[in-house]
């Protein structure tokens, strides 16, 4: 295999590994869309969460994979974009497979693009960063303060209520989840349904509860997205507990659990959005307010509700380090384990 050169950026302590298929000497993804690139990379048959075997996947494996990578990793190749729109295009991938959106990648990617003079900015000022993913077109406006990048935020695709209030069986007693799309299909659950709170110590229920959730609801038809089945289905249950308000609007801390048990150290940027479309219909956000969201880390995001459903979620992207990862034919871990 040649090797596979990654940038790593962290938003909000998420990792996010950045390969340029562009520029990196791989071979092209196939595919006249980034939704089609998508499903070539999932190949025939596969699912998000159960991709098939192919080249393009074992690059995926390399990666996420102990001992390049860990079960929290997550990153992205960079592929072309639909059309001159946009300024680049994205395949998503965590520990199982692909996902359609994902906020900290976008803004991860945004921070990279300007840092490495792929999309010009000012030293001053704010340059956006058009990227096309697999549920649609959105962006990163990246602001920069005496030459360095201070922050970014994310504008997603519109985000839609799907249904409220749906009971939901687990071991841990009866909740109910409350389904919105927000580039991803997201379940949100109250923690002290469950008798739990956002905190470490409770992680491995949490987990046990997102992944207990997602599976209970796999066939409901709120989970169902008019594009297709690329864009259906629950890709994370978003665990929220309340905080007391800010001057600026609610206040909440989340544990976001997404594919089979993976945990989002960030607060979830298109959990982010799932959570604004749901607290905008309560009228909970109105005009100039905003969601302060915490992470079960302590880091934060904070978003805004926007008309037509568009939110925005604004965050730190930091650069880690630079990577060219092997894979010796005679090494038997192969492109490695997961635990």
């Amino acid at each position: 295999m040649t090797a596979v050169r990654t940038t790593d950026y962290h938003t909000a302590g998420e990792p996010f590994r950045i390969v340029d298929f562009t520029a990196g000497g791989l071979p092209p993804v196939p595919g006249d869309t980034v939704a089609e690139r998508c499903a070539t990379a999932i190949g025939p048959g596969g699912s998000g969460t159960m991709p098939r075997r192919s080249p393009l996947d074992e690059v995926r494996r390399l990666l996420v994979q102990e001992p390049r990578g860990h079960a929290g990793m997550y990153g992205g190749f960079v592929v072309p974009p639909d059309d001159d729109g946009a300024h680049l295009g994205v395949l998503f991938w965590h520990k199982d497979g692909y996902s359609t959106a994902c906020g900290h990648g976008t803004m991860a990617l945004g921070a990279w693009a300007v840092d490495t003079g792929r999309v010009a900015a000012p030293d001053d000022g704010d340059a956006q960063v058009r990227i096309d993913v697999p549920s649609g077109r959105v962006a990163a406006t990246v602001h920069r303060s005496q030459g360095r990048t201070t922050g970014v935020t994310f504008r997603n695709v519109p985000a839609r209520v799907a249904a409220r209030k749906v009971p939901v069986a687990t071991t841990l007693g009866l909740a109910e989840a409350d389904i919105a799309h927000a580039g991803a299909c997201y379940a949100s659950v109250a923690a002290r349904d469950l008798g739990l709170e956002v905190t470490r110590a409770a992680l491995p229920e949490l987990v046990r509860a997102g992944r207990e959730v997602r599976a209970a609801l796999a066939t409901h038809p709120a989970t169902w997205h008019p594009g297709g089945p690329l864009l259906s289905g629950v890709y994370g249950v978003v665990l929220y507990e309340e905080l007391p308000d800010t001057p600026f609007g609610p206040h909440q801390r989340n544990v976001t659990v997404f594919a089979d048990g993976q945990v989002d150290r960030s607060p979830c940027g298109s959990g982010t959005s799932a959570r604004l479309a749901l607290l905008a219909e309560d009228g909970r956000l109105g005009a100039g307010e905003d969601l302060l969201h915490e992470s079960v880390t302590g880091t934060v995001f904070t978003g805004r509700f926007l008309a037509g459903g568009v939110t925005e979620v604004t965050g730190t992207a930091y650069r880690t380090g630079e990577h060219a990862f092997t894979a010796d034919p005679f090494d038997a871990l192969g492109a490695g384990f997961l635990l």
